[in-house]
């Protein structure tokens, strides 16, 4: 593969007809991030991405970028709505697994003093691990509910406030779910695992915002510095996975049927206006909402925690939340012409710039704010989407640092109370279901985050708005 730089920080990969390439691959990467890129397999999968049927405007690859489900994670692919295809590899397995940011009316200081009280807490209130249960206790006909209003159903039942949703990207559900084509076997997954985090890479953290970039953005979004807030990542638990599982076993058979032929089966794919492809969609809208209800019910059970331990002064209130595993019908500017297409969003985050209509109104004049966590030993960033993202990345940027290390490397020859006990040196205590749940996701398992940030900075498609480090963390 023969990689060609733009500029120092884009870098092309040339349509390749003979491997059926349809377009060219464009990579989002700093020299060094490049070299750490190149060890695994993720631009390979970047290239296989091109071929998809249908595909619009390049194949791009984020500088979180690693090796994935078929699609890189770190990977945006646009399809053209008519003509195009629907991947759930571009999706992956954990539907709508996102980011919520709530901000505290708690100094750092005042936090830091009843720390582990409040870790404690969180840790108690907030179920995490591989499977678990929470405390939200719904019938069948209400779990459908859910799946077609996300968290709107969650704050109208007494899970939350009014404005939640409206602080969350598509107001906390997508138009069009359809619960029916979600299979039974999702449903009972996923139907006890409301308000629950879950295992890998998820997480709760209590952070402080330790600097701030964009006074205007950080205003508008009532962030200062010094002040404690609490970053939220999780899915759709059980059920998204299913509903990945189901439909690619689906497409699988069912690609032949379309005259369909790729490089690699996992990016199993279907025409959009196929009755497989309308099936996924709605399914996989349906699992997206399931996702928003999640957070706002660990949004809830978290406002809890707060009031436990610090009474009525700790106010809690949603900055935004805005998922990084999604298909959407979106409409963007390819080759000069407005087009309608899908876009497939693999492990990155939507970057909407100021004005954009989907964009809260509170937030309209600074732009959408973009929320890319690093790992538990470093920093996370606010950012504001600006105007280069529509022009170049269809709206979107990176989602996290990314991947460095295996699980399996991260693990291997560590141990979980030894990395606590160097966490808590730095000031950072740490709560976790598991051994691995530590191990998997120790700081050096994930490139610099800073430097990520610094590249979709330096490219135009974002705004650097504030930067936070950890105090406390809940891990599955």
């Amino acid at each position: 593969m023969e990689l060609e730089s733009i500029d120092g920080l884009r870098h092309r990969i040339r349509r390749d007809p003979q491997r059926g390439m349809r377009t060219d691959v464009v990579v989002y990467a700093s020299r060094a991030l490049l070299e750490q890129i190149r060890k695994d397999l993720s631009l390979e999968q970047a290239m296989n991405v091109a071929t998809l049927p249908g595909i619009v405007g390049p194949s791009l690859a984020m500088p979180d970028i690693h090796q994935g489900y078929g699609f890189p994670i770190g990977g945006v692919a646009a399809t053209d709505l008519t003509h195009g295809v629907v991947s759930p590899g571009g999706v992956g397995f954990d539907i709508n697994c996102g980011v919520r940011l709530v901000r505290t009316t708690l100094p750092a200081e005042d936090v830091r003093a009843r720390l582990k009280e409040l870790v404690d807490q969180v840790f108690r209130d907030v179920p995490c691990g591989v499977g678990g249960s929470g405390f939200v206790a719904i019938t069948e006909k209400q779990l459908d509910e859910v799946l077609l209003r996300g968290a709107r159903w969650m704050a109208e039942n007494g899970y939350g406030e009014d404005r939640d949703a409206e602080f969350a990207e598509a107001g906390g559900a997508l138009d069009d779910a359809d619960p029916g084509q979600v299979s039974q076997r999702a449903k009972q997954r996923g139907r006890p695992q409301i308000g629950t985090l879950g295992s890998g890479n998820h997480f709760l953290e209590i952070q402080y915002v330790e600097s701030i970039h964009d006074e205007a953005a950080a205003q508008a979004m009532n962030l200062a510095e010094g002040q404690v807030v609490v970053l939220i990542h999780s899915g759709s638990r059980g059920l998204g996975h299913q509903v990945c599982t189901d439909y690619l076993a689906q497409m699988g058979a069912a690609m032949k049927r379309y005259n369909i032929t790729l490089p690699d089966r996992q990016l199993a794919c279907v025409p959009i206006s196929s009755p497989e492809g309308q099936a996924y969609l709605g399914a996989m809208r349906a699992a997206a909402n399931f996702a928003w209800a999640n957070r706002q019910a660990i949004l809830h059970f978290l406002r809890r925690s707060f009031t436990k331990v610090f009474g009525n002064q700790a106010r809690l209130d949603l900055v935004y939340d805005v998922c990084h595993n999604i298909a959407k019908h979106e409409r963007h500017e390819v080759d000069g012409e407005k087009r309608d297409v899908l876009v497939h969003r693999k492990g990155a985050t939507r970057a909407y710039p100021p004005g954009h209509r989907e964009i809260p109104e509170a937030y309209r004049e600074v732009g959408q704010p973009v929320l890319v966590p690093g790992s538990m030993g470093t920093a996370s960033w606010v950012l504001a989407g600006a105007e280069g993202s529509m022009r170049e990345t269809f709206g979107s940027v990176c989602h996290g640092a990314g991947r460095l290390m295996s699980r399996t490397a991260a693990k291997k020859g560590r141990d979980a109370r030894q990395v606590q006990k160097q966490l808590e040196e730095q000031g950072i205590l740490v709560r976790s279901e598991s051994r691995d749940g530590i191990l998997e996701e120790i700081p050096e398992a994930y490139k610099d985050v800073d430097e990520v940030i610094e590249v979709v900075v330096q490219a135009g498609l974002a705004g650097k708005v504030a930067r936070l480090r950890p105090m406390g963390v809940i891990k599955g």
